[in-house]
């Protein structure tokens, strides 16, 4: 089959039905029916490829956070933490917006996932912003874009299957005569070597949030700071402020994993507001079931068609084939660089992070090698270039688990989230053009 007429008709189609305002997942999976019709293949595999994408063991953590944040709220423990991190915020401008940045940092070290990032912090912060006067818009699209360091900053999920792919490969002869032996690639150095690039993404959003909350005039506290304020938050809020400790207690030190930690926040949440807060009803757990089924069933029914839609891609190696085109233009690395961090935020746009990982890993990293980059860094920004792609369209999972959140038209979130991927886009150049970032801490335990 011509590879050529393949790309027209699953890319073609996708583009004229979203042109005429035919939903994602509607656009998706027609665009790739018609390439199971030009393959010639069963359409039956469809409905096995969408049944097999749900039996992935760390996205049961997405439903299982979206209802842990339900059940936060309903308990009283969102309010908690809300009156904590305004106080914390206080006189700052745009502070409960840079709150929810650092929120979604902690949650990213619990789940090790863009959307379940998105989801926990957003029940909790997306209504606290609008509270304080935010548009629904940004404070869903802000969201969703630090939702995008829920797999940067470890432990993370995409650094476990990269490390996975990367160990398997060999370093090239002429790479090692020419530049000498490359560091070795492992899951626990890809971990220490996100961490401040995760900074360096952060960083960013909060300045970008800062400029942008001073010209619409989100202001913070008329009173200021306030110690005995933040000191009766810190009390009263103790019992909320314990649960993110328990849960990253319990990773760090090996009692569960990021994926089971959802259920016990989940149990947690549900002790804490049936018996020390007193807040927890029936009714209320019910609300929450029925808001984690809504939300989770609209996330899942993209999802489906999205990992078809990738299927199509991987199986006929288009990105291969691009991306080997694409690396044969130039040796420059700053060129290089440069075409391999556009060529992943076009590829994120269109395909679940853990294949993009798993397919262009053998294909991109000997081309670093051959150019002197140590594997570890490469790794890293390929993570954090994927990530920006949870929070672009056309199929931006932590896009869509926002605007569920906060009831906004998804194109209402979609524009206002794109100069936080813009602004993330330049933290991914930094992270890459100086890769000490990257390699600092590795080096300083001794990988």
């Amino acid at each position: 089959m011509n590879d050529s007429y393949l790309i027209i008709i699953l890319f073609g189609s996708f583009l004229l039905l979203m042109a005429m305002g035919a939903p994602i997942s509607i656009s998706l999976g027609v665009a790739a029916l018609s390439s199971f019709l030009y393959l010639d293949e069963n359409p039956i595999k469809m409905v096995q490829i969408a049944f097999t994408s749900v039996g992935s063991f760390p996205l049961m953590a997405l439903p299982a956070f979206v209802l842990a944040g339900a059940l936060m709220e309903a308990a009283g423990i969102s309010k908690r933490l809300v009156v904590l991190a305004e106080s914390l915020a206080g006189p700052v401008t745009g502070g409960i917006g840079a709150a929810t940045v650092l929120a979604c940092m902690l949650f990213g070290a619990i789940s090790g996932s863009g959307p379940a990032t998105t989801a926990a912090v957003g029940m909790l912060m997306i209504p606290a912003m609008v509270k304080r006067g935010y548009d629904k818009g940004y404070a869903s699209a802000l969201t969703a874009s630090a939702g995008g360091l829920g797999i940067i900053i470890p432990p993370s999920i995409p650094m476990v299957i990269f490390g996975i792919s990367a160990i398997g490969l060999s370093v090239p002869r002429e790479a090692i005569e020419m530049h000498g032996e490359f560091g070795s690639v492992s899951i626990s150095k890809m971990f220490i070597a996100g961490v401040l690039p995760g900074l360096v993404v952060s960083i960013s959003l909060l300045i970008l949030n800062y400029i942008r909350c001073r010209r619409r005039g989100y202001q913070g506290t008329a009173e200021g700071w306030s110690v005995g304020h933040i000191l009766h938050a810190i009390r009263s809020g103790f019992w909320s402020i314990l649960a993110p400790l328990v849960i990253l207690g319990g990773i760090y030190s090996g009692f569960f994993t990021p994926t089971e930690s959802a259920i016990v926040a989940i149990f947690y949440t549900l002790f804490v507001g049936a018996f020390i807060y007193k807040e927890l009803s029936w009714g209320k757990i019910f609300n929450s079931l029925e808001t984690t089924t809504w939300l989770t069933g609209r996330i899942l029914m993209i999802l489906f068609t999205a990992t078809i839609f990738g299927r199509v891609l991987v199986e006929n190696q288009i990105p291969a084939v691009v991306a080997e085109s694409m690396l044969s233009m130039t040796d420059s690395l700053y060129l290089i660089w440069a075409m391999i961090i556009l060529f992943l935020l076009f590829v994120g746009m269109f395909m679940e992070t853990l294949a993009a990982i798993m397919i262009l890993t053998p294909v991109l990293l000997p081309v670093s090698y051959s150019l002197g980059i140590d594997p570890t860094h490469f790794g890293v920004v390929m993570i954090c270039t994927l990530s920006i792609g949870f929070a672009t369209p056309p199929l931006g999972e932590n896009l869509f688990v926002a605007s569920g959140i906060s009831d906004t038209q998804l194109e209402r979130v979609t524009k206002q989230a794109m100069p936080f991927a813009f602004v993330s886009i330049l933290a991914v150049f930094i992270i890459a053009y100086f890769p000490d970032i990257t390699l600092f801490l590795p080096r300083f335990f001794g990988y």
